[in-house]
């Protein structure tokens, strides 16, 4: 953990832990708009806090405290984030489009400059985006809350098991019975059935990831279902929160986008920030009039593994993704 000193800090020096902070929050809540609410909750506690603080820790430490109860806070009595292959068996492209559930219930994407630390050499930064996966951050939900702080200030943020007892104010026995809990739960749940395990990292300067995202946009926007079905893995999993349905398989994601999602045919997509360490793309359907925008309408985060597409996961809570990822509101026609 860094040592920096209280003597001279104020509250503009706090800006520097913000994303390393929403990184925290992000991970404790499953929500980046959860996340960043806390953190700013946390800024606001610390300097209203400041003129108490008697530096007998380190600043990072003491927002971390902060941080960390604030989360405590907005956890208490809720339930967990989930996704839609957490939630129901798979589906079929021919069963019927489920009612959508609230927007709360939903894990969101996170864009990977809100909650990495820019300051990483790059083998930090890479462990770093594993620990953002949307896999991952799934399966923290389902911890209790302190046994998934633990994980994440032990595993993620590899601090020291005194030092972790000291923010939760409990010892270093007890921190280290949490985290073998902690590991169990994760070890023995089945949270690992519908994904790909050597799913693979994001490089934009990779020349092939590079070529293969091309030509899924490529075919997406001219709903060309025959070139799509090529760059897809034949056990491709497709989810669309905030419908709580998941389909498996490049035939019934075709047969989907032909069927109860044709509606897409003639969207056009925007290049996104990484999303959670994968690339991720703005979704616009066309007008429905002449002279009309192209409306948001999802947030598309794709994984990849051996040079196929694994898996494709459409958010449409675009009223708060877009401005978080920075897409425009429309395009025009």
């Amino acid at each position: 953990m860094a040592t920096e000193q209280a003597t001279g800090t104020t509250a503009v020096d706090f800006e520097e832990y913000r994303n390393e902070l929403t990184g925290y929050c992000y991970r404790m809540l499953g929500a980046i708009s959860e996340a960043e609410d806390a953190v700013q909750e946390t800024m606001v506690r610390a300097w209203k806090a400041y003129d108490r603080f008697e530096g007998r820790s380190s600043v990072r430490s003491w927002l971390y405290r902060i941080a960390h109860n604030v989360c405590m806070d907005a956890l208490n009595g809720r339930n967990r984030r989930a996704r839609p292959t957490d939630m129901t068996p798979v589906g079929r492209a021919d069963g019927g489009v489920p009612p959508p559930l609230s927007d709360d219930v939903w894990l969101q994407p996170a864009p990977d400059g809100r909650v990495l630390r820019s300051e990483s050499d790059p083998g930090e930064l890479a462990a770093e985006r594993e620990s953002i996966r949307l896999a991952f951050v799934a399966a923290l939900q389902h911890l209790p809350a302190r046994q998934r702080a633990v994980l994440i200030l032990r595993e993620v943020l590899r601090w020291h098991a005194d030092e972790v007892a000291e923010l939760l104010d409990t010892s270093v026995a007890s921190v280290n019975s949490a985290l073998q809990r902690a590991r169990a739960t994760l070890a023995s749940a089945d949270l690992s059935a519908t994904e790909f395990p050597n799913t693979d990292p994001f490089d934009p300067a990779d020349d092939a990831q590079r070529e293969l995202l091309d030509r899924y946009l490529d075919a997406f926007e001219r709903y060309d279902m025959e070139t799509l079905v090529t760059l897809l893995h034949d056990e491709v999993v497709q989810s669309m929160p905030p419908f709580d349905l998941w389909l498996r398989g490049a035939s019934e994601v075709t047969a989907w986008m032909l069927g109860p999602g044709a509606a897409c045919e003639g969207s056009r997509m925007v290049r996104a920030p990484a999303a959670n360490g994968m690339p991720a793309f703005g979704q616009y359907k066309p007008p429905t009039a002449p002279g009309e925008p192209y409306r948001p309408w999802s947030l598309n985060v794709v994984e990849i593994s051996g040079g196929e597409i694994v898996e494709l996961h459409f958010f449409l809570d675009t009223d708060t993704l877009f401005p978080l990822f920075g897409l425009p509101p429309h395009l025009d026609p």
